[in-house]
């Protein structure tokens, strides 16, 4: 008896490329005994519905497209309360979250690495109740993620975040954030912010891998402090290329849970998606809340 598989397709994704590919994927599939129920997104939500759904019904739901669609898959994933494993074939433009697990860039070896692989849970964060599977940011660059076209990121991928990037520190504007942990405090100024499970942050940031572990039930948090003169503000560049983290421009912590005091009106994005700030947050980190298909050797 054959098992069902639901496909979650994002059409749009990075240079549509998975499109082409779509009838091999299912071939190979089938090969491995899984009936597939191909589903294409049609706007934004209809993952998170579908998946939300059908969950239930199938053995496996494996998504292509970018990390804004995997997180809606998560979501709905979330939402219908089952275990139901996940696979993911990277198909965006910068594919953060697919990058830190290492996962193939190559649409077909992806595929085969879902089929051959071995099952691993990951933590996925909670900002007031909205799941994010990677990261929660604020601040320069981070606008870039839900600002930059599709056609544009289609067009030019990993490029066109870091122009839209350098756009923002031209208008950098420094927000006061309290962050409150069980262990300490950490107020001040900053022009950036990411409480992250990840390596990479919009492609352009990026944290050592020997500091981030995906299933150890905490984030790592980066905080960027506001420069008030050229050598403070060379520092914070030299800093970020360096990930040098001991910089007294940058404030560095791992949490569980994280209370944090912001301005209701300053904007944060999840995974790439734009949401609106509150003056109260708190995020939790939900400790091997998915369990996501990768290559055996990656498996723990």
């Amino acid at each position: 008896m054959e098992k069902e598989l639901l496909l979650v397709i994002n059409p749009y994704a990075g240079q549509k490329k998975a499109n082409r590919y779509l009838c091999d994927i299912l071939q190979l599939f089938g090969s491995f005994g899984w009936e597939c129920i191909v589903h294409p997104t049609k706007a934004r939500g209809d993952g998170r519905d579908t998946v939300a759904a059908l969950a239930g019904r199938v053995s496996l739901v494996v998504c292509i497209g970018g990390d804004g669609t995997f997180n809606e898959c998560v979501d709905g994933l979330l939402a219908s309360g089952k275990k139901t494993p996940l696979g993911y074939i990277p198909a965006g433009s910068t594919n953060d979250f697919a990058n830190s697990l290492k996962l193939s860039k190559n649409v077909m070896q992806a595929a085969r690495d879902i089929m051959e692989g071995a099952p691993r849970a990951l933590d996925i964060g909670s900002f007031d109740g909205r799941h994010f599977t990677y990261v929660a940011s604020f601040g320069a660059f981070t606008r870039a993620s839900y600002s930059t076209p599709q056609s544009a990121k289609n067009a030019f991928g990993h490029l066109a975040y870091i122009m839209e990037g350098m756009k923002d520190l031209s208008s950098l504007k420094p927000r006061h954030l309290r962050f409150e942990t069980r262990d300490a405090i950490y107020e001040g100024d900053y022009i950036f912010g990411a409480v992250s499970n990840s390596t990479s942050v919009a492609g352009i940031l990026t944290i050592s891998p020997e500091l981030v572990d995906m299933s150890d039930g905490r984030f790592e948090v980066l905080l960027v402090k506001n420069p008030t003169n050229a050598v403070e503000f060379s520092e914070c560049l030299a800093a970020l290329t360096t990930k040098d983290y001991n910089s007294a421009m940058i404030t560095f912590f791992s949490a569980e849970e994280i209370r944090i005091t912001a301005d209701p009106s300053m904007d944060w994005t999840l995974d790439g998606e734009w949401q609106a700030g509150s003056e109260k947050i708190g995020i939790e980190n939900l400790h091997g809340a998915i369990s996501l298909y990768v290559k055996k050797e990656a498996a723990r």
